[in-house]
């Protein structure tokens, strides 16, 4: 669901690609790989990852957060954009889908970037909270199972520090947001977690239409604590 952005046809899709996309050859066999995969459409597409890596870099990340991994297309996209010494915590369940991800940050040469906890996220995120992590990170992406994405997001919020961005994916949920007869329970927590951040007044936001919808979170230095 995100492989490429909503809304374009392909040979636009196509033209955005080869006038933009510039895909370090270890990513593309990542992504070529969990095209494969019975699971490969919660992979991100690679102009959102290539989106990513610019937000990184712009602010200067030293120290990121990651909300769901699967097979480590986000998070080797970020180790990549990272300086030598910067880090990620990557929380994700699956010992399956990760050993995917850990060959690649093996071949990528960004294993010791990536500090991977296979527990629930909320266990790991709390966890960081009361090691007094507070403020520590400078982005987040949330990208994991939609009923707790207003969870990850509070934690993140606090795990952040002023001025830190926070990125999460699959908020226009293959245009369902937009449907008013759909009532999936899915659907309905995506729409009130968009209602929700569109009214809190501790971020400036923006929701991108890019891959499944992005969107992103600033937190204010006023929000700070």
């Amino acid at each position: 669901m995100g492989k490429q952005t909503i809304g374009l046809e392909q040979n636009l899709y196509d033209y955005l690609l080869s006038v933009s996309l510039r895909e370090p050859e270890i990513l593309t066999q990542l992504r070529q790989e969990t095209a494969q995969h019975p699971s490969g459409r919660m992979q991100i597409s690679p102009e959102q990852g290539q989106f990513m890596a610019l937000l990184v870099q712009l602010l200067g990340a030293k120290k990121t957060l990651e909300v769901g991994v699967f097979t480590g297309y986000s998070s080797l996209v970020v180790a990549l954009a990272l300086p030598p010494e910067g880090k990620i915590v990557a929380c994700d369940i699956s010992e399956e889908f990760t050993a995917i991800a850990r060959r690649y940050w093996q071949q990528a040469g960004v294993t010791d970037k990536i500090d991977l906890h296979i527990a629930p996220a909320i266990e790991t995120l709390d966890q960081l909270l009361a090691a007094g992590e507070a403020e520590t990170f400078d982005f987040a992406f949330i990208d994991a199972d939609k009923s707790g994405y207003d969870n990850y997001y509070e934690r993140s919020l606090k795990l952040v520090r002023p001025g830190g961005l926070i990125a999460i994916d699959n908020v226009l949920w293959s245009g369902r947001v937009a449907d008013p007869e759909d009532q999936n329970s899915q659907t309905k927590k995506i729409r009130a977690f968009n209602q929700k951040l569109h009214q809190d007044q501790r971020i400036s936001l923006s929701l991108v239409p890019i891959a499944d919808g992005l969107t992103l979170a600033w937190k204010r230095p006023q929000s700070a604590g």
